[in-house]
């Protein structure tokens, strides 16, 4: 069985856990806080980053949320999520690199620094222009995902896909910490309703990260703005 390193509002985390749902293969959550730089984790990875993913019994490590997506769609025929033309998967590979580059950089990263890092390891109050400024970001950041879902089915195109998975670990943590505001971005919202709705991503809408609440449409798979 597959152990996970991961903490609830890792994003990178979250992106393999869906991909892990959405093919069906079992495994268990290990916690971990990367913060604190455990040896033991640090002797796995010495970038002391989540997700990890563990095998025991073979002795697999496999680190990097990327690298797990492709070995995971090497070796695992069910819901291929880098499918379709040569075409297709590059750009299923570019909208990945930009939820998981430029969305965490201006949205996600400042976030978590400002309302989970400094409450939960510096015991310290949140700067509202940096949390201004990412949410500032996350409307201009939608608005491509608006542009995107009024061309296509999905953000890759037809068939849902890793762009998708990424998108959705990303959007779902800042939307957590009360970095998004919906008004005007139906089309976005009405995907993300679609995909709270998939056996894959409802176990992540009652986990909660300690001493941080999030806003009551978290876990609402039907909510309005």
């Amino acid at each position: 069985m597959w152990q996970l390193y991961q903490f609830p509002l890792c994003p990178f985390s979250r992106k393999v856990r869906l991909l892990l749902g959405e093919k069906g293969v079992g495994y268990d959550l290990v916690r971990e806080s990367p913060w604190t730089r455990r040896d033991e984790f640090l002797d796995m990875n010495p970038a002391g980053q989540t997700p990890v993913m563990v095998e025991p019994n073979r002795s697999l490590v496999l680190i990097d949320s990327m690298a797990i997506c492709e070995y995971l769609e090497e070796t695992v025929d069910k819901a291929a999520m880098i499918n379709g033309t040569a075409i297709n998967r590059a750009e299923t590979r570019r909208l990945v690199a930009w939820f998981d580059t430029q969305f965490y950089r201006d949205i996600t990263a400042p976030l978590l620094q400002e309302r989970m890092e400094k409450r939960i390891v510096h015991r310290a109050a949140p700067d509202a222009k940096a949390l201004r400024e990412a949410m500032k970001a996350a409307v201009g950041h939608l608005d491509y995902t608006d542009f995107l879902l009024d061309h296509r089915t999905w953000l890759g195109g037809a068939t849902m896909g890793l762009a998708d998975l990424a998108a959705a670990a990303q959007i779902s943590v800042a939307d957590y910490l009360g970095g998004i505001d919906w008004k005007g971005h139906e089309q976005t919202a009405r995907w993300y309703r679609g995909f709270k709705s998939r056996p894959s991503f409802r176990p992540m809408l009652s986990e909660r990260m300690e001493g941080i609440a999030p806003p009551a449409h978290y876990d609402d798979v039907d909510f309005d703005f």
